[in-house]
């Protein structure tokens, strides 16, 4: 009989563990879900950073020698001495070399409520010198529809709420249709609508953007396909909303003429 009483209590004990496995299943904590980037693999990323303590806070990237692409909510009530960019370190407490801002673009018709046109230029005042670590990245000019595999990089918070990573992270993700991506967000309380000038992500809960990430590079086979706009904090089964960059060329460009 005790023989019997202790394998029930063993069976019970295995089968618990295992369902706890199976719906619990461990989620890596990095940009939420991602992985460490190694040496210099993102040329073109940028730590936008406040200048008085030297603070990540957005992400962006290279778009030519003097201009960086990011989001206008990066950027908005700021004033180009309030703010330097980082270029050429995965690693936010060293390395790198830093430049100083003579002026900040925002789209004429940016709406912080509802992140439409949430794109912004950052005009620097001296030449970013290239290297192997340092490189512009090209602008994807083509429609990105669904099912796209893409690569999310930057420093954003590695929990919510929680600390920003030193190392710089990425993550492997896919596009999905502007349908479902409205459809999962009609779910979540207060959040804005999902306009065609915007493309979404998502893999499964546990893995995306956090504060820190927006303004940062969405990207598809080597070629900038959105930027990192907003979330439902953080990675808890939403899509993330990005600007999406086929929209925008000819702001890019008209405004890209300094």
């Amino acid at each position: 009989m005790v023989t019997l009483i202790f394998l029930f209590i063993a069976t019970i004990t295995i089968t618990y563990a295992l369902n706890t496995v199976e719906s619990n299943p461990p989620i890596e904590t990095r940009i939420i879900g991602g992985l460490h980037a190694h040496g210099h693999s993102f040329p073109y990323q940028v730590s936008i950073r406040h200048t008085a303590k030297n603070l990540h806070f957005c992400g962006g990237s290279i778009l030519n020698s003097t201009i960086i692409l990011t989001a206008a909510n990066c950027l908005i009530d700021f004033q180009p001495s309030d703010l330097n960019v980082v270029v050429g370190s995965h690693k936010l407490s060293s390395g790198g070399d830093v430049y100083t801002i003579q002026q900040l673009k925002l789209h004429e018709q940016f709406n912080k409520n509802t992140r439409e046109n949430d794109i912004g230029l950052i005009i620097l005042q001296t030449p970013i010198q290239y290297s192997d670590n340092i490189r512009p990245i090209k602008l994807e000019t083509r429609y990105a529809g669904s099912s796209i595999d893409v690569v999310l990089s930057g420093w954003g918070r590695i929990s919510y709420p929680g600390v920003a990573p030193d190392n710089l992270q990425h993550i492997n993700l896919k596009t999905i249709s502007n349908v479902r991506c409205q459809m999962a967000h009609a779910k979540a309380p207060n959040s804005p609508s999902i306009h065609e000038t915007q493309l979404c992500t998502f893999t499964r809960a546990g893995e995306g953007a956090c504060k820190g990430d927006f303004g940062g590079p969405l990207v598809a086979s080597d070629k900038q396909i959105g930027i990192a706009s907003w979330g439902q904090p953080c990675a808890l089964g939403f899509p993330d909303v990005y600007t999406r960059i086929s929209s925008y060329l000819d702001w890019i460009a008209t405004n890209s003429q300094v």
